[in-house]
């Protein structure tokens, strides 16, 4: 019997990419095109454009990931912050253009779901999946069933305010966890760390301007060596063991896996959440090991999660 395909398209706010993938979880062709994030207008063009790239008389069904708040039962983009989005129909839309079945799911859900079948979240059926970019998203697997919540809603774990006083998240809310344990906390660190630190080689990269100290730069520095950049990445590192720590008390899963553009740091970030952890969550000494891996598809995750959940929703 052939394979069954279906197109998986991860939006972003700098990035559309649209996967074609088998029912395998195989990749077949990939389209990418810059997203216009503050115009909707171009985006869904954009979104239906890489759509169009892929296409193919056997493909089934069309599964989207956005970061934001996706109403499942309906396809409806509720919000997304960084394509300054609000109630937006994708599934309608979507479908209408192409004439197939359309899923659409939060971008980190779908790269839960993708981990589970096919990557480093394999052969677990309590799995926490954690993506760490610019921000932080979540995904739950419970006795090998993806977790969406009453309204599709659940998993939007970077929004757990941690310190109330802190900086301000594009939800409006201050000092969530993804402001001092993402991308976010990165950059910021890496710009003080310019002014504090000239002979750093943050600064250097950075040409002295702390406006240039992307959390990319930093973890260049970080890769070479850089005793400031290393300090950085540990400290958000350190951030994150202690959420991990408290989602495993509630969720008590059998792995957590981190993925994202930061989890690609390796080693320097995934030791100290691993410490950092075990010193936080609730009786380390008695309690099953959980393991704490890398992600192992990367940044396809999202779009191959997408097409799966889209040939799932789909059917035979």
């Amino acid at each position: 019997m052939s394979a069954r395909r279906a197109i998986g398209v991860d939006i972003g706010g700098t990035k559309t990419e649209a996967l074609r993938v088998t029912d395998t979880g195989q990749i077949e062709a990939r389209s990418r095109l810059p997203t216009p994030a503050r115009d909707q207008a171009a985006t869904l063009e954009t979104i239906e454009q890489v759509v169009e790239d892929l296409l193919t008389d056997d493909v089934a069904a069309v599964g989207l990931g956005a970061a934001g708040l996706v109403h499942e039962p309906n396809g409806v983009l509720l919000s997304a912050p960084n394509i300054s989005w609000r109630n937006v129909p994708l599934r309608e839309r979507i479908s209408r253009r192409f004439e197939r079945p359309v899923t659409v799911d939060n971008d980190a859900t779908a790269a839960a779901w993708a981990e589970h079948l096919l990557g480093a979240g394999r052969g677990y059926r309590y799995l926490l999946f954690v993506g760490v970019g610019t921000g932080i998203g979540g995904g739950i697997v419970i006795d090998g069933r993806l977790i969406r919540g009453a309204h599709g809603l659940a998993g939007e774990i970077g929004h757990i305010i941690v310190e109330p006083d802190g900086p301000v998240c594009g939800c409006g809310n201050h000092g969530c966890w993804e402001q001092v344990a993402g991308g976010h906390a990165i950059a910021r660190a890496g710009a003080r760390a310019v002014v504090d630190d000239p002979g750093s080689e943050i600064a250097k990269l950075a040409q002295g301007d702390p406006a240039r100290a992307t959390g990319e730069l930093v973890a260049r520095a970080a890769a070479g060596g850089d005793a400031a950049a290393v300090a950085i990445i540990a400290q958000v590192g350190r951030r994150l063991g202690e959420g991990i720590a408290g989602l495993v008390n509630i969720l008590d899963p059998e792995a957590v896996v981190v993925g994202g553009g930061v989890s690609e740091l390796g080693a320097p970030l995934l030791d100290p959440i691993r410490e950092r952890f075990l010193e936080t969550v609730e009786a380390a000494d008695v309690r099953p090991e959980v393991p704490i891996v890398a992600a192992a598809l990367g940044n396809d995750a999202g779009a191959i999660g997408a097409a799966m959940l889209a040939l799932e929703a789909a059917g035979t």
